[in-house]
């Protein structure tokens, strides 16, 4: 082969894997901006959730204070009214949705929390080993890492074995 197809296929080589790549790099960057924004949308429903479970609470609170006060008026003026037990009955309602949407929105902050790319940077290891791990092109220098100084091996750590010297 003439020298000068020789490096018109090379140039073409580097020219496909840099294509490659570049456009790899562009699929895990669209990945984890996709993953992020799953899980900050979870951890803004968790947050508007707690946000309503707490307003749930904080009316119970208030219905229960009314009925306090309908069952002092009957207790203390001895009438025929008992207004208070439906007051009673609605902040436990009140309480039950309170402790149902806050279950939720902690299972909806756990899930998101952290927002952290967990799938993109799986995929990026996996292409780094991928890549570390694939064998040199003949006629290319090995990488520094895969050069042996012939450094002698360094003696076992522990006792040495029964029997030898």
């Amino acid at each position: 082969m003439p020298p000068d197809t020789e490096s018109q296929n090379i140039a073409t080589a580097i020219s496909e894997v840099t294509e490659r790549a570049t456009l790899l790099i562009r699929e895990e960057i669209e990945l984890a901006k996709a993953e992020v924004t799953e899980k900050v949308t979870r951890l803004l429903k968790g947050i508007v959730v707690g946000a309503a479970a707490g307003v749930f609470v904080l009316t119970a609170l208030l219905f229960a204070l009314h009925g306090f006060a309908w069952l002092a008026w009957f207790e203390l003026f001895s009438s025929n009214q008992t207004y208070f037990w439906g007051f009673f009955v609605v902040a436990g309602a009140l309480l039950l949705l309170g402790a149902l949407a806050g279950f939720l929105a902690a299972r909806a902050v756990r899930s998101g929390a952290p927002p952290t790319p967990e799938m993109a940077l799986d995929e990026a290891r996996k292409i780094r080993d991928t890549v570390a791990a694939s064998p040199p092109v003949a006629g290319e220098a090995p990488s520094p890492s895969t050069l042996t100084v012939g450094a002698p091996e360094p003696p076992p750590i522990g006792p040495p074995p029964e029997g030898g010297p």
